[in-house]
């Protein structure tokens, strides 16, 4: 009762935010129940591509939706619209040019059903389905186009601003890398070669350079620590720094040096500073917070400050308006929600 009660009296504008989260006007529940996460905005700005394990909505694993953010500002029953087939585990999808295609990882050609979730072992684990291969559906949900075939990890695809890439994560060649192809998914190319995890990649505004996170380990038996999870499926993201580099993998520069987890980097529109998000500042490790950086790495600046997680940020192709994903407003649950405000520099 008190969950339904919290969800009949959520406001959709949210008025109780803090004077510390400048940044951040008119700010709007869009998702509410579940986890939702990776929203990613149209290229017209009208529509939201994400995942959900939503199991008011039946789900028992992550699986893509399409969202109307006009409807969903409305109306917090709204339910938008599958993309992915609802068959095995999906996740990273993104919007192709012209508003009508949307790209996601599946694992549905391998099973229809969940595949297992990793156990902990003593520290946080994602895991690297070898299973996961990149696909093209329409915005009804029809399956269109297999873009990956080869053997391995075939995820975290995004499209640059340009229309003519994509640049995705790979374990193809052995080891956790950025590719990057033509946007049919013919020339498909490793720009990255340290060992390590580089992953989570998108496109400057101008389409020349990626921002990433990165792991790189160094000690012998940091090293030993990475190989023995890869070889498992699994990578530990505890340790990871924020990386730009050209679209053919040259100039690679650090961007950070924070310590602990960095990562869901985006550029800003003007292309001079990145957002991501980070626990770097935190004593327990659970306290994601959204921060701004320049390029450089000067400038450090903390974007939010509510509740204990916030990630995945995307500024509308208009530059005026940032979605991420958190869980705040959630009741006390776990739920993690889509969130969408206003930008001011």
């Amino acid at each position: 009762m008190k969950r339904i009660l919290f969800l009949l009296i959520a406001p959709l504008s949210l008025l109780a935010q803090t004077l510390n989260e400048k940044h951040l006007k008119n700010l709007k529940q869009l998702t509410f129940g579940g986890d939702n996460a990776e929203a990613y905005f149209s290229p017209n700005g009208k529509f939201l591509t994400f995942q959900s394990n939503n199991p008011k909505w039946g789900l028992k694993c992550d699986q893509i939706f399409n969202l109307d953010i006009k409807k969903a500002s409305k109306d917090s029953t709204y339910k938008p619209k599958n993309i992915s087939n609802l068959e095995g585990r999906t996740t990273c999808s993104y919007y192709l040019p012209g508003n009508k295609e949307i790209l996601f990882a599946s694992t549905h050609l391998s099973s229809k059903d969940c595949p297992p979730v990793p156990e902990s072992k003593g520290k946080y684990l994602w895991a690297i389905y070898e299973s996961f291969d990149i696909f093209v559906a329409d915005v009804n949900g029809k399956i269109k186009k297999q873009l990956t075939t080869n053997k391995g990890y075939d995820a975290e695809a995004t499209v640059s601003p340009k229309g003519d890439k994509i640049v995705f994560t790979s374990t193809r060649s052995g080891d956790l890398e950025l590719w990057i192809m033509n946007i049919d998914g013919t020339n498909q190319i490793q720009i990255t070669n340290e060992l390590g995890y580089d992953g989570g990649a998108f496109f400057s505004p101008d389409g020349k350079k990626l921002v990433y996170r990165a792991s790189r380990p160094k000690t012998e038996e940091e090293i030993k620590e990475y190989k023995e999870y890869l070889s498992q499926g699994l990578v530990a993201p505890t340790n990871m720094e924020i990386y730009t580099c050209d679209i053919d993998g040259k100039n690679v520069k650090q961007v950070t040096k924070l310590g602990k987890a960095n990562w869901a980097p985006f550029y800003h529109p003007s292309g001079k500073k990145i957002i991501f998000s980070s626990n770097h500042h935190s004593t327990k490790g659970y306290d994601f917070q959204l921060f701004m950086v320049n390029e450089d790495g000067t400038g450090l600046e903390q974007i939010t400050n509510e509740s204990k997680f916030n990630a995945f940020p995307m500024f509308s192709p208009d530059g005026k308006k940032l979605v991420f994903s958190s869980n705040r407003n959630n009741g006390g649950t776990r739920d993690t929600n889509l969130f969408i405000a206003d930008w001011e520099d």
